[in-house]
């Protein structure tokens, strides 16, 4: 498959409007999201699950889990740079779709196969699992940044809201599958015991399934998705963009200290929101085996713990679920009060849902808590980079998604080196007691996108004002 990289032959610009697309192909456009977030739903609801069982202690959870953000704050700029500055039969993106989804196929069948894998090679069962686990966070990141480029490829900006909300959608469906089919493996008679240094049946057998539809789903984006050509992205460009150069690795770090106010801004909003959102993926199956089942932290290997692991999996299915008619309706919620309004909105039900999981103690009401959770997750996945897009320009849309990701996985990262200690060094392993300061952090961001990030109209106000000097 050949590719180019460097200048494109750009001819005239300025030329026309992007086309407005239909929502089939907007949903055709985004529906490998669908198996990537199944991959992620299964990863979120049975990584921790899964390295207790191996051995992991509570306190060395958020360490091991550190290998998601490292991989996406490495990987996704550099997709995102590549992205933007490639061409092949293909298209611009789908190469990188495509590669991203064969190697986190093959992570997805290999991480809960770390036990067996080790007594062929002899090698210690909880390294290969990290191992295998960078792999598949790698692997999705390749997959994952190329997507949120596509839709600010795609889509006139008007149509950036319905379109990362489609996106949403998506990933909510694929999503409840992933976080759900280990249960429901469970009700089919599948065990889901784990004997000590294993994992559970079900579980492998879940991630077997989700490798098998991240596939299937990749491949229908390929095939239903054509990419515009590089000429079609010269006629599309305005005055500011139009300026075309061969294109460095070293130019990251330019287009870096380069990033818009508003990005900034929106970076903030991210680092709390995803430190919220962190701290919910780690420590919730402890959270709840000790809270509401009353076990020992140093139980990782019982059917009660095991059971808090499935439960922690239709939680999170729950807030997906809950997250796909959020999604429908922020359109008309953003078009009603704005857009920044109803983010900070979503991210004041997220944070009181998080706190809410503390004070009600019968399992089976936490649902109410995924509720606002759903809410926060769909807003997400789609306000922040609805108005992202309105502030960077075409031509740099992948590596600016990238750099967007800085402010994503830098708090995991920061939350993965202090959560565990601080876990059980302030908290006594009760992790119920930091899910609240991770909804804490998500009530602050709402506070923050109120007081410091522009509303769409101030927005325009200014990408007008420097149009106007570009062309001065």
């Amino acid at each position: 498959m050949a590719i180019m990289m460097g200048k494109y032959d750009t001819g005239a610009v300025g030329k026309r409007k992007k086309p407005d697309l239909s929502m089939l192909q907007i949903i055709n456009m985004s529906m490998g999201f669908l198996g990537i977030q199944m991959a992620f739903g299964l990863q979120n609801g049975n990584a921790s699950r899964i390295l207790g069982n191996l051995g992991a202690d509570v306190h060395e959870l958020s360490w091991f889990w550190l290998v998601a953000p490292i991989t996406g704050l490495i990987v996704q700029p550099i997709i995102g740079h590549m992205g933007d500055n490639t061409w092949s039969p293909l298209g611009r993106r789908k190469p990188y779709f495509l590669i991203g989804a064969v190697l986190c196929a093959i992570g997805l069948v290999l991480l809960p196969n770390a036990a067996s894998v080790t007594q062929m090679f002899a090698a210690n069962a909880l390294l290969l699992a990290v191992i295998f686990l960078a792999m598949m966070d790698a692997s999705v990141n390749i997959a994952m940044e190329p997507f949120r480029a596509l839709v600010g490829d795609m889509l006139p900006k008007h149509q950036g809201t319905i379109g990362f909300s489609v996106q949403t959608i998506l990933i909510g469906i694929g999503a409840v599958l992933g976080s759900y089919l280990p249960d429901w493996l469970t009700k089919m008679g599948i065990s889901n015991e784990a004997p000590a240094g294993f994992v559970a049946d079900n579980v492998i057998y879940s991630f077997y399934i989700g490798a098998g539809l991240l596939i299937i789903s990749i491949l229908y984006t390929i095939m239903t998705t054509r990419e515009y050509s590089p000429q079609e992205f010269a006629d599309f460009e305005d005055g500011k963009d139009a300026d075309q150069h061969n294109s460095k690795f070293s130019d990251i770090f330019k287009d870096f200290a380069a990033i818009p106010l508003q990005m900034k801004k929106l970076g903030i909003v991210q680092f709390f929101s995803w430190f919220a959102l962190f701290t919910m993926w780690v420590f919730t199956t402890s959270a709840l085996a000790t809270h509401h089942f009353g076990l020992s932290p140093e139980d990782t290997h019982s059917k009660a713990f095991n059971d808090a692991g499935d439960l922690t999996g239709k939680l999170f299915g729950m807030y997906n679920l809950w997250a796909i008619p959020f999604a429908f309706l922020l359109t008309p919620i953003a078009k009603l009060i704005g857009k920044k309004q109803t983010h900070a909105l979503a991210l004041l039900c997220g944070g009181l849902g998080l706190v809410s999981m503390y004070f009600i103690k019968d399992v089976n009401n936490l649902w109410i808590s995924m509720i606002g959770l759903g809410f926060a997750w769909a807003s997400i996945l789609a306000m922040p980079y609805a108005m992202l897009i309105e502030v960077i320009p075409q031509r740099k849309m992948g590596v600016y998604m990238g750099i967007f990701n800085f402010f994503i996985v830098i708090p995991q990262i920061i939350n993965g080196l202090f959560g565990g200690p601080i876990v059980s060094g302030i908290f006594g392993k009760q992790a119920m007691d930091y899910v609240v300061v991770g909804g804490v952090c998500m009530l602050i961001g709402a506070v923050v996108t109120m007081i410091f990030v522009k509303s769409e109209d101030e927005t325009a106000k200014e990408i007008e004002e420097e149009i106007k000097q570009v062309h001065f």
